[in-house]
């Protein structure tokens, strides 16, 4: 019987070392040896390849995933980097095993990330970002206006980016706050929203992710619960499908 051959990156990424698209770029950067060899882009290994990141051996893990939620602080970063971002949120969290982010969360702004070792959700949620949900609580320097909530929810044309926002659920909470509920994440999107109508955001706290909520105090984490990751899976079961696969299935809905 022959051995089960994995694509490299799909092979760091179930150890639990980091994404597939990192893995790609650590391969990429010449980083990773397969039996002290340094690959090509897409080779495949066996069970019997020593993989190394860096010089480390990367092996099959033993122990289940982590998957934490996060209420991250103003200041900290979300990188995997330590050697280039003193704050970032690696070091801050200190856990004894390795994580890393998913997605991000700007240095100025605060509140939910989710943190695992698993690089396979990590690419099922990316890649269903743009279909689910993400709520944020916004305070902004001037007086919220009507005009304000109606423009905001409707879509704004983000100049440098080239593109529309998606429309949007807006809710004024008082004076200055503000709720934004995105099925998108474009960089500083929040943010650019609000210079185009003239307004400037004085905090940021990301509140929601999916069916995640924020229930930890800043700067502390908790693991998800069993009910929370079976709902976050089914959420994003749909990702298990190639963008081809996904874009036929809406053709077909469509017909």
């Amino acid at each position: 019987m022959s051995q089960e051959l994995k694509r490299l990156n799909k092979y760091l990424s179930e150890a639990g070392y980091c994404s597939r698209r990192a893995a790609d770029r650590l391969i990429d950067a010449g980083r990773v040896t397969i039996n002290d060899v340094v690959p090509e882009m897409g080779t495949k290994v066996s069970p019997d390849d020593i993989v190394k990141v860096d010089g480390e051996v990367i092996g099959q893990r033993q122990q289940d995933f982590v998957y934490l939620a996060f209420n991250k602080p103003v200041g900290i970063v979300c990188t995997t980097d330590t050697r280039v971002e003193k704050d970032n949120i690696i070091d801050y969290i200190n856990y004894p095993k390795r994580i890393f982010p998913i997605g991000r969360l700007d240095k100025p702004s605060e509140g939910l990330i989710l943190l695992t070792d698993d690089g396979d959700i990590v690419n099922k949620i990316l890649r269903a970002s743009n279909n689910h949900e993400k709520e944020y609580i916004v305070t902004v320097d001037i007086p919220i206006s009507q005009t304000f909530i109606e423009r905001m929810s409707g879509g704004i044309y983000i100049e440098d980016l080239g593109q529309r926002t998606k429309k949007c659920v807006v809710k004024k909470i008082d004076k200055f706050t503000f709720s934004i509920i995105l099925t998108q994440g474009l960089n500083r999107q929040i943010r650019r929203m609000c210079e185009y109508l003239n307004y400037e955001v004085q905090t940021l706290k990301r509140v929601r992710i999916m069916n995640i909520k924020l229930d930890v105090p800043i700067g502390q984490y908790r693991e998800l619960t069993q009910e929370e990751f079976k709902t976050l899976s089914a959420l994003i079961a749909d990702s298990d499908k190639t963008f081809e696969e996904s874009q036929n299935t809406l053709r077909k809905n469509r017909r």
